[in-house]
């Protein structure tokens, strides 16, 4: 257990808590279900005319949608004003940068994200979030694996 959390598990456990105890707050009080690849269509809905942004659902709720991204960093801050120190990565920005096109991709791809099919999803028991669950974890164990053949770090 030490192997997998050298740096215990009480801040994943709290961590999870938050993430759960604010969703279920967002459903409960709205019926609405908080993913953040949805946050990126109804944002562009700002600035784009193109019909897709332009439809009913990220209209109507672009604007909950952006509190909810800012609660999201506003979080992080918190974290790192506590924490100290701050996100580190060895990954160069521009493999970043294709590892997020290709997450919005596939988010989209399977009509949502890890947050909403993984979080609010499996919560509420829907069928079509355990089955993108199980893609994106296989998806990754995969990833994962090839890029440690071919001598990198996962």
């Amino acid at each position: 257990m030490l192997e997998l959390f050298p740096n215990g598990a009480a801040h994943y456990l709290i961590g999870g808590l938050l993430i759960g105890c604010g969703v279920a707050f967002l459903f409960a009080t709205t019926g609405l279900v908080g993913g953040a690849s949805t946050l990126f269509s109804s944002t562009w809905s700002f600035v784009s005319q193109h019909a897709y942004f332009q439809s009913q659902r990220f209209v109507e709720s672009r604007s909950w949608r952006l509190v909810y991204a800012a609660g999201m960093l506003l979080g992080t801050l918190l974290v790192t004003a506590f924490a100290g120190g701050g996100p580190a990565t060895a990954v160069a920005w521009p493999l970043l940068l294709i590892g997020g096109v290709v997450a919005g991709f596939g988010a989209r791809l399977a009509n949502g994200c890890t947050s909403g099919h993984g979080i609010c999803g499996l919560a509420s028991l829907q069928l079509p979030s355990l089955l993108a669950v199980m893609t994106f974890l296989a998806t990754a164990f995969a990833t994962a694996n090839v890029v440690r053949a071919l001598g990198g770090q996962p």
